[in-house]
């Protein structure tokens, strides 16, 4: 049997995902920006989706092209691990759970976006890359 939220219509959760991050301080902006990296919506064709009330199930069926660095999302939502959920669906939802509690606490957009770090960071206090010698 199907979980409930695959039929839930994403619009009506974005409303709360959008709330929670401007609780915070943070803004629709960087909401959409996180689902459009996400799921390789562009800001157009996820606010067509909204506007379709889309369920969870098509909105994930339909995305452009999920992003290959979202399995670098890991950690605990709703008390349950990540990377210990078998169910394709649920886990894309869960990323993006993760990826809205993250903004609302506070954490820069790069780390959010698992942006790697430039190379060219040279550590103080030995003098070398992470990896290897300068």
């Amino acid at each position: 049997m199907a979980h409930r939220i695959y039929a839930t219509s994403v619009a009506s959760v974005y409303v709360h995902y959008v709330a929670k991050a401007e609780r915070k301080g943070r803004t629709r902006a960087e909401v959409d920006e996180i689902i459009c990296w996400l799921t390789g919506y562009t800001r157009e064709g996820l606010a067509e989706e909204l506007a379709s009330k889309a369920s969870f199930e098509d909105f994930f069926a339909r995305a452009p092209g999920l992003n290959p660095a979202r399995s670098a999302i890991t950690g605990t939502i709703c008390g349950v691990r990540i990377e210990e959920i078998d169910e394709p669906l649920m886990r894309e939802i869960r990323y993006l759970d993760k990826l809205v509690d993250e903004l609302a606490k506070g954490r820069p957009m790069e780390k959010i976006l698992r942006r790697q770090t430039p190379r060219s960071y040279v550590s103080k206090a030995v003098g070398r890359t992470p990896w290897g010698s300068t």
